[in-house]
Order: structure tokens, then C-alpha cells, then sequence
């Protein structure tokens, strides 16, 4: 897969485009663009929308989406943005949760966004799973690890807004630059979700030591509850990921101290 020339040319950007690491295989930098398939219109015109309001900001960065002559920013189901230096470090978690803060601080009071209701992917369902929404039967990924996560998750009273899903590995770091914040997959749920799931990622997949299970609980409200969320969330989408077999010898330690913490 490449990008079609046509969709090059609509955007204004002259090729070649050569392919990006990350991104689910199919990203692609062309000159001052990177350019993706689009995953769903409706969110893809939303966020562009959003992002394009957003002031500048000394705490973060964004990747600007681009458009067309004639004002779209979907062709022929590709997008674009704007090309931003840096890398990823998910070594940095802390840093992480405090550019997903920053960025969050900047979103409050937009509506939870209609798109969401249509959404019929496994991580759709692994979010709404967490959260005790009801999910269809066997939309998300069996794992024997469900089973106590479930049993120890509780009603929770934190306010939700629109919130980054994916923040570990979409945050970019460069010298003398404030993160920048990239591929942007929207949830409406508290921005401490947000972040346990960042620390989830952390402590399963990047060797984060157990301290920063307990580093973030004066900051963020009902902390035990988001981390069992953010870990039901994984755990139920592994099938997303096209493991064969549920990925529970990497998640076992990290649901045992979570579990542990939660006071179960």
C-alpha cells in the first residue's frame, strides 16, 4: 500500500511518500505531511475541527490537520496533518501523563461527540466493557484475567470529557520543544482513564517499575478504579492486536499489583 498519487496532489504535496514507522503499518510522510487512512469520516472531520480551534500552547503540541483547495480534509478515505519532530519514549511515562493534562486542560466542555455511539471495533468495546456499558455478547477478547478485574471494579463519580485513548506511544519528544501530541483516537471518559491506561501500557509493556501504580494517586481522583478500568480496557481488546492466544503472562503481575492496590 502506498498513497495514491491523486491523493497527494488534493492535499498539495508533491511525492514520493515513504513509510513511517508506527501508525498500524499504513503512515506515511510526504515532505511537511504525514498522511494515514482514515479511520471513520465523521471522527476525522471532528477532529480536525477541533484540533484547528486550538490555541497555540507553551505546554504541548499538536499536529495540524491539512485540507484540501476545497476545504476537506478526507480523500479518497486518506488524511492528513501537519509533520512534527520528535519521537515517542514510552520510558517517559510521567512525562507523558502531564502532556496528556496539558492537552486535556485545553478540551474542556466540548460535547461528547455523536461518532462515538456508532463505533463497532474491539477497543470500542473494551472501553465500554470497563466502564459496565453494555457490550454485545462475545464483542471483546476472553481472558481468565477479566474475571477478577471485573469483580473488582466500582461505581465511580469522576466527570468525563474528551480525552485521548492512546497517549504512550503518541506523544513525541524533541529537544527545546514542548510533546507533541499525535494520532489522536477520541474517548469520552475522565482524563485520569486516560492516563492509567498510559501507565498500563508503561508497566506491561516497558518495564516501568511498580511506583508509578501509586505516583499519580493524589492527582487524580478514584486512581485504584481507573487503572482496573484501563486494564479491563487492554486485556478485552487483545484480539485486536492478532495475538492467538490472550496475552496473559504479560498482563499477570501488572493485574496482580493493580488488584493489590485496589484493596482486592
Amino acid at each position: 500500500m502506498t498513497v495514491p498519487s491523486p491523493v497527494l496532489r488534493a492535499f498539495g504535496l508533491t511525492g514520493p511518500a515513504r513509510p513511517l514507522s508506527g501508525g498500524k503499518g499504513g503512515t506515511w510522510r510526504c515532505g511537511p505531511a504525514v498522511l494515514k487512512p482514515a479511520e471513520g469520516e465523521p471522527e476525522t472531520v471532528w477532529r480536525a475541527s477541533v484540533l484547528a480551534a486550538l490555541p497555540p500552547s507553551a505546554e504541548f503540541r499538536v499536529a495540524q490537520p491539512l485540507r484540501t483547495a476545497t476545504g476537506e480534509v478526507v480523500v479518497d478515505g486518506w488524511e492528513a496533518t501537519t509533520w512534527l519532530p520528535g519521537e515517542p519514549d514510552p520510558g517517559r511515562v510521567d512525562d507523558v501523563i502531564r502532556a496528556g493534562e496539558a492537552f486535556h486542560a485545553a478540551l474542556p466542555g466540548l460535547p461528547r461527540p455523536s461518532f462515538l455511539d456508532d463505533r463497532d471495533d474491539p477497543w470500542s468495546w473494551g472501553d465500554r466493557l470497563a466502564f459496565g456499558e453494555p457490550v454485545p455478547p462475545g464483542a471483546t477478547a476472553p481472558s481468565r484475567l477479566l474475571e477478577p478485574l471485573l469483580a473488582a471494579r466500582r461505581p465511580v463519580e469522576a466527570d468525563s470529557q474528551v480525552v485521548h485513548g492512546d497517549l504512550l506511544g503518541n506523544v513525541l519528544f524533541a529537544e527545546g520543544l514542548p510533546p507533541a501530541i499525535i494520532d489522536w483516537p477520541a474517548y469520552h471518559r475522565p482524563t485520569a482513564w486516560s492516563a492509567a491506561v498510559a501507565v498500563a501500557d508503561a508497566l506491561v509493556w516497558h518495564r516501568a517499575g511498580p511506583g508509578v501504580i501509586t505516583r499519580w494517586e493524589r492527582h487524580f481522583a478514584e486512581w485504584p478504579q481507573m487503572l482496573v478500568r484501563a486494564l479491563i480496557y487492554r486485556i478485552a481488546t487483545w484480539s485486536a492486536a492478532r495475538w492467538e492466544q490472550p496475552p496473559d503472562d504479560a498482563y499477570r503481575p501488572t493485574v496482580g499489583r493493580v488488584l493489590s492496590y485496589a484493596g482486592q
